[in-house]
């Protein structure tokens, strides 16, 4: 069956033409795709249902035509959205990903992540992954007030953005050991996933097998797409 997958548009809260594009992207989707796969980041912040939900609410209108209409649709969180929940699954009728995961798109299967958790030489943002991930630590935040939650996520955004500015492009990026120790693991010759902001094919060698990592595009004004995988494994950009 035909796969739309996209990662990392980042949504802000406020209407965007980055929005406007999202909603032309499911549009297209839903008169092509048998299955859409969320890969992260769709959201540049997801403080907890109850507010994501209302302020994404044609976007959650959108998701749920597409499930309605008998679209596979599934999501995977990212490092700003990981705070997704039975909420918004209800709101759209999308089922969540484990991170990683096999799905055979195009006959192969495929190893699909966000892709964060393999950028294993920053240490400082691997650590703050652990706290952010760790259960309590989400239902503890989830309890705070709704102004709260959103006052630390802006201060944790600035915060990040600034910090980031200041590493190494290598640094940044998956580390190359991460990767060939998932292609092991996994047993599989593709990955895709997001986070980098740096959309590439990338060939490599792993135990005498011919494997490549795609990574999908971030999102710009000037740049709004995802990637189609045909039945027969075509792929081809998936524009807005």
């Amino acid at each position: 069956m035909t796969a739309w997958l996209v990662s990392d548009l980042h949504l802000p809260p406020k209407p965007s033409p980055l929005r406007e594009g999202f909603l032309r992207w499911l549009a297209a989707a839903a008169q092509d795709a048998r299955q859409v796969i969320l890969l992260g980041d769709i959201f540049e912040a997801w403080v907890g249902d109850d507010l994501g939900i209302e302020t994404y609410a044609e976007e959650m209108a959108a998701l749920r035509r597409l499930s309605a209409a008998g679209i596979d649709l599934r999501f995977m969180v990212g490092n700003r959205d990981f705070l997704l929940g039975d909420g918004f699954c209800a709101a759209t009728g999308a089922r969540p990903l484990p991170d990683p995961c096999i799905v055979t798109l195009g006959g192969r299967p495929t190893l699909l992540s966000h892709g964060d958790q393999w950028c294993r030489d920053d240490a400082g943002y691997q650590r703050y992954r652990r706290v952010v991930h760790h259960a309590g630590v989400q239902r503890l935040f989830l309890r705070l007030p709704r102004a709260l939650r959103q006052r630390i996520a802006d201060r944790l955004r600035r915060q990040s953005r600034a910090v980031t500015a200041t590493k190494p492009v290598t640094i940044t990026d998956v580390s190359p050991q991460a990767i060939i120790e998932a292609f092991g693991h996994a047993g599989v010759d593709r990955i895709i996933h997001g986070h980098t902001h740096r959309p590439a094919v990338h060939h490599l060698t792993v135990d005498g097998r011919a494997c490549e990592r795609q990574v999908l595009p971030d999102w710009t004004p000037a740049r709004m797409e995802g990637l189609r995988i045909a039945a027969d494994g075509q792929r081809t950009p998936a524009p807005a």
